[in-house]
């Protein structure tokens, strides 16, 4: 069987470019999506996250602050910075970017994020739309990876999807989108039994453990669509050849870079096998991205309106 590739970097594109139009035409209502990060310490995974989102802010128009603050700050100080942002009717989107110092409350600053702004989709009111199937800011990697089976035509409705990992902040969400399509869902975690068994079920499989390749072609049924979010970080060369091959050109990045990539399926289990199947990098990746410019804008159309004087009106109290 030939293995498909999805590619999520193309899909991602393609939202944005419906983005730039829709951006246009609230620019032509006077309004202007503005986009806040709060960046806490100096996590460079984290540090090039928000880098890549200010990116792609920038690109399509959307006005966009980083908010950097000391691995000091207190939970309390941290509540502060939301809470003004919260106050300011510039600011439509407000994204605290996780992880947060072991000293931070964070279940405290997430709740924190008033629900009209909360991009990330991770207030409990969000949370709660999304189990009753109702309007809301949905969490971006989820909404992703859901447009992307959607873009690329994949058979939702009736099918067995299996999801490895429950997460509140991709495996549960994917789950309850993908009730939504109709899909029979079973979420997997740690304490599965016979999680390869259960794998083998899946007409679609995510796997969003965070744990290196995984899932192997045991755990794949014969024309599965698989969905890999992970994003693992190899710097061991003998398990990154293991991993791709001792021919292959992912060991030329490894031995410029020092690391290489891998996700939570390994790399060349679905092959073959999968009927298409996500790369790692630029699969779920770059779309979580495309939809954080997308909540943003949606923020901003359902706060604000169709005018400034609505704006005004509904402004968001802390």
């Amino acid at each position: 069987m030939e293995t498909r590739i999805l590619n999520g970097r193309a899909v991602a594109d393609a939202i944005k470019r419906e983005l730039e139009e829709e951006i246009g035409d609230l620019r032509s209502k006077g309004l202007s999506p503005g986009l806040s990060v709060i960046l806490v310490g100096e996590n460079p995974a984290s540090a090039i996250y928000v880098k890549n989102k200010t990116r792609s802010s920038e690109q399509l128009g959307i006005r966009s602050e980083t908010i950097e603050l000391p691995v000091t700050v207190s939970t309390e100080e941290l509540l502060s910075r939301v809470g003004e942002l919260n106050r300011n009717d510039e600011v439509d989107g407000i994204l605290v970017q996780l992880p947060l110092p072991d000293h931070i409350d964070q279940d405290r600053v997430l709740q924190a994020v008033h629900p009209a702004k909360d991009v990330d989709g991770f207030h409990p009111v969000n949370v709660g739309k999304l189990s009753l199937g109702r309007p809301a800011l949905a969490p971006c990697t989820p909404m992703g990876i859901l447009e992307l089976l959607k873009r690329e035509r994949i058979p939702l409705s009736g099918a067995e999807a299996v999801v490895v990992g429950r997460s509140n902040i991709v495996g549960k969400p994917t789950a309850m989108l993908l009730l939504r399509e109709h899909c029979t869902v079973t979420i997997c975690h740690s304490r599965t039994r016979d999680l390869a068994a259960v794998c083998r079920r899946a007409d679609l499989l995510v796997a969003a453990v965070g744990r290196p390749a995984l899932i192997g072609t045991n755990h794949l049924k014969q024309g599965a669509v698989v969905i890999d979010v992970g994003i693992n970080r190899v710097t061991d060369r003998d398990l990154a050849e293991e991993y791709f091959g001792a021919d292959s050109p992912r060991l030329e990045t490894f031995d410029r870079k020092g690391y290489c990539l891998v996700g939570d399926v390994h790399p060349r289990a679905a092959s073959g096998v999968a009927s298409a199947v996500t790369p790692v990098p630029g699969g779920v990746g770059p779309l979580t991205i495309a939809h954080l410019m997308k909540n943003t804008v949606t923020a901003c159309r359902m706060r604000r309106a169709s005018s400034p004087r609505t704006r005004r009106a509904r402004r968001p109290v802390a």
